[in-house]
């Protein structure tokens, strides 16, 4: 029996109270959503390390895809909040499904709407907004990923197209995507934007296989062997690091938010799982150890819940800065490892068991504390932001 059936949000400061209308539309919808489609399957798909592709029409079909981008390219138009509760339902799923969506909308199809041509906004976005299309983000390379300025993959400048060479390393949706955003050096060594699309010559996406973790998203290399790249095919509004960089930002934000998801369904699962295990002729959740497991779970759910919303409001005004969102990032996934941590004790031998999701929940955030910047590179984030000096170069 998956315990993510009946699920119970923990509130416990009213933060209810502070979101609108459509916000929790947005959320009970999405919550549906998982409950009815992802929850039911995704055990069996993360066993057998498979994608569910399936899902990508139907994310699509609720609006998963670019749901703050503009409706006229086939966006929602919804707040930061809204989007980061809707990432907050799809991690309570899993962690690879919340990266798939994340990847779509942050890492994609932002960089499209945000630096890419009118050309190219038209041509791209509605297919990638509906599902018909998925997306992959390249930056990270087999010998830079905390430091992806010193990326190699680099590209020459012909009369009508742009020749590729390179590779990328841990890209979520690389064997599946129908178009890669890759950040690449110029002859001068500026890093640029590149759409890169299934079936040019010379691009291949191989598959990674044996992972521990992430196990129901598609993960792979994406590899560039000459790669004619159209001209029209190079995103005209990024140039330099800031343009892979700001994309991070969004990305980082919806992390913020999903692993909340995965804490409270780590939670939820341990105290039904706590009132229903009867040790000593009791249930385990009348000892004294146990409540304060639970309730040093709600106290850091809670905080974590705070920080998204303050976090949310700031970004809807414009002014969430890349630090505040490093802080968000590192902050609630390092919580949301301490909760299944506990969680899985709690459960006992069934805790490392497919029959509940907090192993597998486990598994995803060993990589989620990894990606997107690491828990010690956001620490320097912070550092540099409070002393003003850069301890990363």
């Amino acid at each position: 029996m998956a315990h993510s059936t009946g699920f119970e949000a923990p509130d416990f400061y009213g933060i209810d109270e502070l979101l609108t209308e459509e916000q929790k539309l947005v959320r009970a919808s999405m919550r549906a959503f998982v409950n009815r489609e992802i929850s039911p399957i995704i055990e069996e798909y993360a066993q057998r390390g498979a994608f569910p592709k399936s899902l990508a029409r139907k994310f699509g079909e609720m609006g998963a895809f670019g749901p703050t981008l503009p409706t006229e390219y086939g966006g929602g138009g919804l707040d930061a909040i809204s989007y980061g509760l809707m990432m907050q339902e799809i991690e309570r799923g899993d962690s690879g499904m919340r990266s798939c969506v994340s990847v779509q909308s942050s890492l994609v199809m932002w960089p499209i709407y945000a630096y890419g041509s009118d050309e190219q906004k038209r041509r791209f976005l509605p297919r990638l907004a509906t599902g018909e299309w998925l997306g992959c983000f390249g930056l990270t390379e087999p010998d830079h990923g905390s430091n992806p300025a010193g990326m190699q993959t680099s590209f020459v400048e012909h009369d009508d197209y742009y020749l590729l060479n390179g590779s990328k390393l841990w890209i979520t949706n690389a064997p599946v995507a129908d178009v890669a955003v890759v950040w690449a050096k110029n002859e001068q060594g500026r890093v640029r934007g590149l759409l890169v699309e299934r079936g040019m010559d010379g691009f291949s996406t191989p598959e990674i296989h044996g992972k521990w973790s992430l196990r129901a998203s598609a993960t792979g290399e994406l590899v560039f062997q000459d790669v004619k790249v159209p001209r029209e095919n190079l995103l005209p509004g990024a140039d330099g690091m800031k343009g892979p960089l700001r994309c991070l930002d969004q990305a980082r934000y919806g992390i913020a938010w999903g692993v909340v998801g995965a804490a409270m369904d780590c939670y939820d699962s341990a105290r039904r799982y706590a009132l229903e295990r009867q040790q000593f002729g009791k249930p385990i959740a009348s000892f004294q150890l146990v409540q304060k497991k639970l309730a040093e779970m709600l106290t850091e759910i809670t905080k974590a819940q705070l920080i998204c919303w303050r976090l949310g409001v700031l970004k809807n005004e414009g002014k969430a800065t890349t630090a505040q969102i490093s802080l968000a990032k590192r902050s609630n996934v390092e919580m949301a490892l301490n909760v299944a941590r506990e969680a899985r004790q709690m459960h006992g031998a069934m805790g490392i068991s497919g029959e509940y999701p907090i192993m597998r929940h486990l598994m995803n955030l060993e990589s989620v504390v990894t990606y997107e910047g690491t828990h010690d590179i956001h620490l320097l984030i912070l550092g540099n932001e409070i002393t003003g000096i850069p301890a990363f170069k």
